[in-house]
């Protein structure tokens, strides 16, 4: 992973001390809310419904064991002994004293961590795939692109104050595992037919409000342009964003405004203006990022053997087969395995994750995964290269430190926002929400029959939780006062990326574990030998399962 030089290390100090002074004079009335607020997001720092909220960049996901630990620390001594997992692959504390937020960020720059970014209208962390160097469909490892994408965009003075917030996600595999058709910029990763690499470029895409799916506006683009050509769309984005209405701000509403084909346009003319420009990259520009995600030091070893060995240690453990089933992925190198950590156990709210708990996964990391370990868009934690002989000794202490709920991929490895119990924009309250609809569904034997199946709950409009591009959808909204919520369906965020469409008119809290209980039972009544809940729905529409639900809550 990359590890900071002098100049890193020099700016980020200067940050802190920065933004010390800043909290100072805030704090003394020298600087109103309103100079403060630009000051404050853009060093991660929000003010929620109960307390200021910190959120802190893990760029790509990617963690080392210090790290872990720092985090640890930090939930201890600053917060209530926890932190939360964002769906964007962050770290976020619920819990800090405002007068104590620059300590926190003096801390965590000593192990190159910092919130800078994290908020406000700029380009925001850059995300990419959890298992990138490991995929065994990876085209092309995304991991040096985004790091130099990171720094490029890191303190850019033209692009400090954009209309709105900007997200840019990268994948480099076959399979889209992190959703770059809903991101204001989508990266693939791909090869030309002689070889060479280059992006396929999407634009516009986001959801909240106004959700879309992002459109295509360059199939190849070389990838010593990459920096020359998002400069040039955040250029048409900065001219002609508008600044009028946050709600109509986006880049996505721009995009649709002029037309894929006209936006397109616009950015080739401006790009054909700053083509070979200094920050047209060269091949050492590549080589140096690809200097730190080498590939650890993996020993040789014998699939076969490592095949035989799991085979004896299932034989006599139904729950190590459950959990090798949905928790462990295949690996590039023979004999490796990727392991995913559920934050998902029935009564806690998904991605928390407690100052012991980091503590024991960075114990996990030395032990099994040469010292790292990656957050995820679900809000889970992987271990990326363990071997698939020490899969058995991980699963047990994964066990003992709440790790090991088998469930990856399942109804009840559902991604959800802190909603109304911390977000002061929120509607409604998601965490209760998520915990009824998993105690509704605890049997695992049924819920593996269910197959893979994404359910994502939202409360609000914002759509933190990507209710939009769940399978099944929940967003939280308010009527007159009370907290409601309602159903969408068919949404996706991978390959085949679509939005969900709404079932029809809302339900309280107290009817949701059997509203989706209705909608398992329509799918299984109407599935095909093993198709999973997208397939059918795309196969039978949502009629079946609106005529079932609501006949139902009549």
């Amino acid at each position: 992973m990359y590890i900071y030089d002098k100049y890193d290390h020099e700016i980020l100090s200067q940050r802190v001390a920065q933004f010390r002074d800043q909290t100072q004079r805030y704090l003394t009335g020298e600087l109103s809310e309103a100079e403060f607020l630009p000051l404050r997001l853009q060093n991660g720092l929000y003010v929620q419904r109960l307390a200021p909220m910190l959120r802190i960049n893990v760029p790509y996901g990617m963690l080392n064991s210090e790290q872990l630990r720092r985090l640890a620390r930090i939930a201890r001594d600053y917060d209530k002994g926890y932190c939360h997992v964002s769906t964007r692959q962050n770290i976020q504390y619920n819990w800090p004293n405002l007068e104590e937020v620059p300590d926190i960020l003096a801390e965590l720059a000593e192990v190159e961590m910092h919130g800078t970014q994290s908020s406000g209208n700029c380009i925001r962390n850059i995300t990419s795939d959890q298992f990138a160097g490991t995929a065994p469909d990876e085209l092309v490892d995304p991991r040096p692109y985004c790091e130099i994408i990171r720094q490029w965009s890191s303190f850019h003075p033209e692009f400090a104050f954009l209309p709105r917030k900007f997200k840019i996600a990268i994948s480099g595999s076959q399979m889209d595992r992190a959703a770059i058709q809903v991101h204001d910029i989508g990266l693939q990763l791909v090869t030309a037919d002689n070889g060479d690499i280059g992006f396929k470029i999407l634009v516009g895409g986001g959801l909240g409000r106004t959700p879309v799916i992002g459109s295509v506006i360059r199939e190849f683009l070389p990838r010593i342009e990459i920096l020359n050509y998002l400069e040039a769309i955040l250029r048409v984005y900065n001219l002609h964003g508008r600044r009028d209405n946050k709600y109509k701000a986006r880049i996505k509403i721009l995009v649709r405004a002029m037309g894929p084909e006209a936006f397109a346009e616009a950015v080739e003319k401006e790009w054909t203006q700053i083509k070979e420009s200094p920050s047209t990259l060269r091949e050492e520009d590549f080589d140096n990022a690809k200097a730190f995600f080498t590939e650890p030091a993996y020993e040789a070893l014998d699939e076969t053997q490592a095949a035989t060995l799991l085979d004896q240690q299932t034989a006599d453990n139904v729950a190590f087969s459950k959990w090798l089933q949905r928790n462990v992925r295949d690996h590039k190198k023979p004999g490796y395995a990727a392991v995913t950590l559920s934050l998902k156990p029935t009564g806690i709210a998904p991605g928390d994750v407690t100052d012991s708990q980091l503590e024991k996964v960075a114990d996990l990391a030395d032990q099994f995964s040469f010292g790292e370990a990656r957050t995820t868009h679900e809000q889970n934690m992987v271990l990326a290269d363990v071997k698939k002989s020490d899969l058995f000794a991980l699963w047990q202490a994964a066990r003992e430190a709440g790790f090991a709920t088998p469930n990856i991929g399942t109804l009840t490895d559902l991604i959800c926002c802190p909603g109304g119990d911390f977000c002061s924009l929120a509607n409604a309250k998601s965490i209760p929400i998520a915990e009824a609809i998993q105690r509704q569904f605890n049997d695992l034997d049924y819920v593996y029959d269910l197959g893979d199946l994404d359910l994502n709950i939202s409360g609000c409009m914002n759509a933190c939780g990507h209710h939009h591009v769940g399978h099944i959808g929940i967003l939280g909204v308010d009527k007159k006062g009370q907290e409601f919520y309602q159903v969408m369906l068919g949404g996706s965020a991978s390959n085949d990326a679509s939005l969900a469409k709404v079932l029809g008119p809302a339900f309280g809290a107290e009817d949701m574990p059997q509203v989706v209980q209705t909608i398992v039972n329509v799918f299984l009544e109407n599935r095909t030998q093993e198709e999973i809940f997208i397939d059918t729905y795309n196969r039978i529409g949502i009629a079946p399962f609106k005529e079932r639900v609501y006949a139902k809550a009549s």
